[in-house]
């Protein structure tokens, strides 16, 4: 009913950018908010960035000045700028947001599979 799916990771050198998509389809009603979580290899996932319907940002301390959240909602899709990357940076990225499906009252919580970044020293 509902999917979100990411795009744009990869392999990229440290110091480098890219830039995360994910787009939300299917039988939506409403989106609230969205955001990127992160789990590197033999840790916990971690809220990276969030964005809500009205633009409010906030992100992880350690992201803060690196990454940048951004959304464009009549596409229904968020974007995560990445910049000077760290090997450190190297995870799993996962795309989450609340979403009220057609014909539902209340917004449910759907993620996307994930896109891997790998950072390079």
């Amino acid at each position: 009913q509902v999917q979100l799916v990411e795009s744009g990771g990869g392999l990229v050198q440290a110091g480098g950018s890219l830039r995360l998509s994910c787009a939300a389809s299917g039988s939506i009603g409403g989106i609230s908010n969205m955001g990127w979580y992160r789990q590197a290899p033999g840790k916990q996932r971690e809220l990276v960035a969030a964005i809500s319907s009205g633009g409010s940002t906030n992100y992880a301390d350690s992201v803060k000045g690196q990454f940048t959240i951004s959304r464009d909602n009549a596409k229904n899709t968020i974007y995560l700028q990445m910049n000077s990357l760290k090997p450190e940076d190297t995870a799993v990225y996962y795309c989450n947001a609340d979403v009220r499906p057609r014909l539902h009252s209340r917004y449910l919580e759907f993620w996307g599979q994930g896109t891997l970044v790998t950072v390079s020293s």
